[in-house]
């Protein structure tokens, strides 16, 4: 792990990430790295505006085809280069190249999951190109059914919660009385649980970019349009049928906990990895819970304080038991359930 792209880059990226990457067994590190690093460039093509949606739904083609690869150059992404507000991920699009040799560079049944994932992730990101390439500011376009919701979850982060269970029984969970089938299940909603606060806590800033992932099915069970929700003083009308998304997600996280209390004790770094996303995900969901949720003048997230205090007491409370397995609940304000 003493590459840069899979150290400082990887910080730069995702600070709040990267302490996860750090903690991780170092039996599945680098290919968890690699994959998150590759993602992350799939992600910022993706994102960069400025770029007519077909082309970069060109490079995220061309970009999938190289991972798919086993040699080869990576795409040109000097339209794209230019585009990046942050510096790190310029750095991304321009070492690109070093990216794919990491990933040719694994053994080959760790290269295999890593290509699935990202097949998947891309697909999603693809998926989102398309669905969305009408929406601009003022012209909203919105996901139609809850069907199309569950499926964008899965495809960008449900099928991350599966990566990571099948690289960790390849290298750390290679014992017998591991149920593969109930523990694929349990990441893949893990994954989408976090995946849904995200999109449940960046609903008013994706509004504005004519975006919805709220389902129309959804509004229309309490009489709200996508446009609507531009209107911070609809909050009361919006609650009922946003609340429930919060419990769903909570579901999931809950989904998440249990597998990573289904987990070896021993397995210290692996249970910290799992743990903290968890915790800091649960700790939005409890101020996506009481405060304005249409308000676009702020986002809504716990302080990289507050992140820090629930990442040193998951280690402190590690030696007992009982405290430590409580801590979800806690954070989900579910005390004694």
């Amino acid at each position: 792990m003493s590459n840069p792209l899979l150290t400082s880059l990887l910080r730069d990226v995702s600070r709040t990430f990267y302490l996860t990457m750090r903690v991780l067994p170092r039996a599945v590190r680098p290919q968890i790295s690699i994959a998150y690093l590759l993602a992350r460039t799939s992600d910022t093509v993706a994102d960069t505006e400025l770029v007519p949606v077909q082309s970069r739904l060109a490079a995220l083609r061309a970009l999938r085809a190289a991972i798919a690869a086993e040699n080869g150059p990576a795409p040109d992404f000097a339209g794209l280069r230019d585009g990046q507000a942050l510096a790190a991920e310029r750095i991304l699009l321009e070492r690109c190249q070093e990216s794919l040799g990491l990933l040719r560079g694994l053994e080959r049944a760790d290269g295999r999951l890593v290509r699935d994932v990202l097949d998947i992730i891309i697909s999603g990101q693809e998926l989102d190109l398309t669905r969305f390439a009408a929406a601009a500011p003022g012209r909203i376009v919105a996901l139609e059914t809850e069907e199309e919701l569950d499926d964008y979850t899965y495809r960008v982060a449900g099928c991350v919660g599966e990566f990571w269970t099948r690289m960790c029984r390849a290298h750390l969970l290679t014992g017998p009385g591991h149920d593969d089938a109930w523990l694929l299940r349990q990441g893949a909603r893990f994954g989408k649980g976090l995946q849904l606060i995200n999109i449940l806590r960046d609903l008013p800033r994706d509004l504005l970019q004519g975006r919805c992932y709220f389902p129309r099915v959804a509004l229309a069970a309490v009489d709200l349009t996508p446009a609507s929700l531009l209107l911070a003083e609809n909050e009361s009308r919006f609650r009922p049928a946003y609340d429930p998304y919060l419990e769903r997600a909570a579901g999931h996280l809950a989904a998440g906990w249990e597998y990573t209390r289904r987990l070896p004790w021993a397995e210290v770094r692996l249970r910290l990895a799992c743990a903290w996303p968890l915790l800091i995900g649960a700790g939005t969901l409890r101020k996506l819970r009481r405060e304005n949720i249409l308000d676009s003048t702020r986002r809504i997230k716990i302080s990289r304080s507050e992140s820090r205090s629930l990442i040193f007491r998951s280690i402190l409370l590690y030696p007992w038991p009982a405290a430590w397995n409580a801590q979800l609940n806690r954070e989900l304000g579910r005390q004694g359930r």
